[in-house]
């Protein structure tokens, strides 16, 4: 089983695909003047760029993880994400709130796929 690495660096790979599953890296978008919507709706737009890239999609996702710097900012990110989820097949999720790695992130998303 080979293992195929995307847009790969001395840290981290965006991309890993396995035996037909794609792995995300963490994914953000931190701005100091974007809020949790706005920070939110890039991430998934993201997603949908990287999923596009390794040949899947937002209804083939199987788990997403969702990291919060503050559960103030859950509604607020709740809110973009349904939209983002309302036409498709719904992944397993779970949602925490973590201290991020800078105070400009808000919200973090990591992504596993079919391919």
């Amino acid at each position: 089983m080979s293992i195929e690495r995307i847009g790969s660096n001395d840290r981290m790979s965006k991309i890993v695909k396995h035996n037909g599953t794609v792995y995300l890296c963490g994914q953000t978008a931190s701005d100091p003047e974007w809020d949790t919507a706005e920070q939110t709706q890039r991430c998934l737009d993201k997603i949908d760029a990287l999923l596009a890239e390794a040949g899947s999609e937002r209804n083939k996702l199987l788990s997403i993880t969702i990291y919060v710097r503050d559960m103030k900012d859950f509604a607020a990110m709740n809110a973009v994400y349904d939209a983002w989820v309302a036409d498709c097949e719904k992944p397993a999720r779970a949602c925490v709130e973590a201290r991020m790695a800078r105070p400009d992130v808000l919200v973090e998303f990591t992504v596993i796929a079919a391919q």
